[in-house]
């Protein structure tokens, strides 16, 4: 009976490490992930500058795409603490985070389309808004400085 409590206990312990682990790899997929989104934004503002070539970016804004529709699956519940600028209100607010990730989404298609029209000018207004309109929306309510 001792030796079966000793094995369950030490199966409980193990159950926890790996939920920690997971929260962990979670953790550092999103920040990854949000850094690499950055580093999109970050190229194209030069473009933008240059009235450059905004058909080239295509496939940065295609990336973008891509994780942004699988983000809200990188916050799971219980994801909220260790290495992370992630706000409480992520988890007590979730649809209103889904909707800021969707109005995001709307505006990358804003961007994507414009950039496929190589309209210099329609990507540069679109670019103007998607930093403080969309990502602000997002970093300000849920996440910390």
């Amino acid at each position: 009976m001792m030796r079966m409590k000793t094995v369950l206990a030490a199966l409980g312990l193990m159950v926890l490490a790996g939920t920690a682990l997971a929260q962990t790899d979670v953790i550092a997929e999103r920040r990854a992930g949000l850094k690499r989104m950055g580093g999109h934004m970050e190229a194209m503002k030069p473009v933008v500058d240059a009235k450059g070539d905004v058909k080239a970016l295509e496939p940065r804004i295609d990336d973008m795409i891509v994780w942004y529709r699988g983000m809200p699956a990188l916050f799971p519940p219980g994801s909220g603490t260790g290495d992370t600028k992630a706000l409480p209100a992520i988890w007590t607010d979730f649809g209103r985070f889904q909707e800021a990730n969707t109005a995001l989404l709307g505006q990358l298609a804003t961007l994507k389309a414009a950039a496929g029209a190589g309209d210099t000018a329609a990507f540069a207004a679109a670019y103007a808004e998607t930093g403080p309109k969309f990502c602000g929306s997002c970093h300000r309510p849920f996440r910390a400085r």
